[in-house]
């Protein structure tokens, strides 16, 4: 087969899988905005919902079996899509609340903030010494705010291999701030 032929031998499979996600995405946008509309995701944000939920069904497109209607398995990440949103709009409301009900932050004296500053950085500095995947969890758990059942979709895992990632960075991170506090504090 000459190369030219082989090239868009290859290439086939995907426009003819970018074709079909493409008209799925035009006969089900409506009712993915819908259905995330129907479990209060805020008008404002819908757009960017849909979209997520299309780039996961994009990722995700050939995991889909056909068990259930493409209609059904759309729903069910919708579905998980407003969930996270929802999780997120309250943890940003709390936040809110909670600098609200501060004030105006107080004003801290000098030391106060080296201090905090010295935390912040033996703290940066354990994060950077985490095992990879461990690290790469943690992250995703404590500074981007994702459930682990988001991670273990997201890195392709087990939630259990999450959990587990997790439990030992937290407790590698609380060794060595416990070691650097000491060291500080002896």
């Amino acid at each position: 087969m000459p190369p030219r032929a082989q090239a868009a031998a290859s290439l086939a499979p995907v426009d003819e899988r970018e074709r079909e996600f493409s008209a799925l995405y035009r006969a089900h946008f409506g009712y993915a905005w819908r259905t995330l509309a129907r479990y209060g995701v805020p008008r404002a944000s819908l757009e960017d919902a849909a979209q997520e939920v299309f780039m996961i069904v994009l990722r995700r497109f050939g995991t889909w079996s056909g068990r259930a209607s493409f209609r059904a398995w759309l729903h069910g990440v919708a579905r998980r899509v407003a969930s996270a949103q929802r999780r997120r709009q309250h943890r940003h409301q709390r936040k809110l609340e909670a600098l609200d009900q501060r004030g105006e932050p107080p004003r801290v004296a000098l030391d106060q903030q080296l201090d905090e500053r010295r935390r912040l950085d033996a703290l940066a500095e354990a994060i950077e010494r985490l095992e990879p995947r461990r690290r790469e969890v943690f992250v995703l758990t404590e500074l981007e705010g994702l459930s682990a059942p988001e991670i273990a979709d997201a890195l392709g895992c087990k939630l259990n291999t999450v959990y587990s990632r997790l439990r030992r960075a937290r407790a590698d991170i609380n060794r060595e701030m416990a070691a650097h506090y000491g060291a500080d504090h002896g």
